[in-house]
């Protein structure tokens, strides 16, 4: 990003030999004679770094300081001055200068000054992309299973985080569309710039404009400075529009414009920006659905339908479950600084026999209450909610206690194994295809667990 200097100097040979020589460095330049003319070039300008002589006419150099910081209370400013004294400096360090340098100067210490000074603005501009996210308890890594609902989905993150292309995902709250589109950031070339999400509907219909795309000084009441919005920050990044069925159709139309064109315009603005950040989407509504009724633009959709990737719900894929509470549960383990050992099988099975309404993020709500109410080293179906640990059979036989999760684990595989070739009439074609693995698979796990001494059991259950 070619880096901007407003240089403020009365000295007009001084000041167009010095602009010249910054121009031939690739940075970009302009100039003012006075305090007065800098403010004004200021307001319509956005520099990244000031140059400001001390000693001018009219306005010096130490009240134009004061005005651009009260414009502009992040702007980096080196004062210039041809006179040692240490009192200005002090002045001037004290109203926000960052630098000071003596006259006549030393160009390639000028230089040297102005690139430090613009890679702090660039940190600093990632550390208010990283403040302004929403935390999250997992990260893109936390993407957990092995059912081929799951490596489908993540075999499409991989094959689109190679490219720049538009994206949207979809599926029920709570599947995992955030972790998606933080995978596809972490796989892309550009992962080390920010990642920014958006919740479409956490924002007010009368704000999110201007969190989106900023907004100049005075642009409406309370802008009493500009602001870069999500987009400007997001650099290079990705930018995730989280809930973007719920975006106000006025507002699709200046996406849909910034989506065609790159650019996009500040609120209160006069000049255009170059958006440099990929567009991720998600939703758990039906678009399509949406727009053919009319509360959701057409050609909004098609244009960040470039590539849908679907997440599916964790009903589809129940033989996850067991790699999942083990994530879930170490996890939970050092947040909420327990020591639990897993889930009994009679709990497993609670969990296997549930819908899951609210998917991944309803299974780390119910585990964390139930490590919260849990005494011992297991959770059992007594720490469940009601509405699963009902599901359990009571006239079926009482579970032991397993030694450790691995146990635990191997009984949920044996059971739900179980119960799906039991449901299939012995079918172990049919139950595998069910279960998205190959029968050779179903074998060896049969096999594995000891099942086939049953199997005479099973095709009459």
């Amino acid at each position: 990003m070619t880096t901007k200097v407003l240089l403020i100097d009365d000295e007009e040979l001084f000041r167009e030999d010095l602009a010249g020589l910054l121009r031939r460095r690739g940075m970009e330049c302009r100039t003012a004679g006075s305090g007065e003319l800098g403010l004004s070039v200021l307001e319509e300008w956005e520099p990244d770094i000031v140059l400001c002589d001390i000693m001018m006419p009219g306005m010096n150099g130490i009240d134009a300081l004061d005005a651009m910081m009260l414009v502009r209370p992040e702007l980096r400013v080196i004062m210039l001055t041809a006179y040692a004294d240490l009192h200005t400096a002090i002045t001037a360090f004290r109203k926000g200068a960052c630098d000071y340098v003596m006259k006549p100067i030393v160009f390639e210490d000028v230089i040297g000054k102005i690139r430090r000074l613009a890679e702090l603005k660039e940190l600093t501009r990632e550390v208010q992309v990283l403040r302004r996210q929403v935390s999250r308890a997992m990260d893109s890594s936390s993407i957990i299973g092995r059912s081929e609902p799951i490596k489908t989905a993540m075999r499409h993150v991989e094959e689109v985080a190679a490219t720049r292309s538009t994206v949207l995902i979809t599926g029920e709250s709570g599947t995992g569309k955030e972790l998606a589109a933080r995978a596809i950031h972490s796989l892309g070339e550009n992962k080390s710039s920010p990642f920014v999400a958006i919740n479409c509907a956490g924002i007010p219909e009368a704000l999110l404009e201007s969190e989106l795309f900023g907004h100049v000084r005075g642009a409406f009441t309370g802008a009493v400075a500009d602001r870069s919005g999500y987009f400007e920050l997001a650099g290079n990044g990705t930018i995730l529009l989280d809930e973007i069925g719920e975006m106000p159709l006025m507002l699709q139309a200046k996406l849909l414009r910034v989506l065609e064109q790159k650019e996009f315009m500040p609120v209160g603005g006069s000049k255009m920006k170059s958006l440099g950040a990929r567009i991720i989407a998600a939703t758990n509504k039906d678009l399509r659905g949406l727009a053919e009724t009319g509360r959701f633009r057409t050609d909004l959709y098609f244009r960040i339908a470039v590539f849908e990737l679907s997440m599916p719900p964790l009903r589809d894929r129940r033989s996850d479950l067991p790699a999942l509470v083990e994530h879930l549960v170490l996890k939970l383990n050092g947040e909420l600084k327990r020591q639990c050992l897993g889930l009994t099988q009679d709990a497993l099975r609670c969990l296997s026999a549930y819908a899951w309404p609210g998917n991944v993020r309803e299974l780390r709500n119910v585990l964390e209450r139930a490590m919260i109410l849990s005494r011992g080293g297991y959770i059992t179906p007594a720490e469940l909610p009601e509405n699963m640990s009902g599901s359990l059979d009571p006239a079926g036989p009482p579970s032991s206690t397993p030694d450790d999760l691995r146990t635990a684990v191997k009984s949920f595989e044996r059971d739900f194994l179980s119960r799906v070739i039991a449901e299939c009439g012995g079918n172990k074609e049919e139950a595998a295809r069910r279960m998205n693995i190959n029968p050779s698979t179903l074998y060896r796990k049969m096999a594995d667990l000891d099942i086939h001494a049953r199997e005479s059991d099973i095709a009459v259950s």
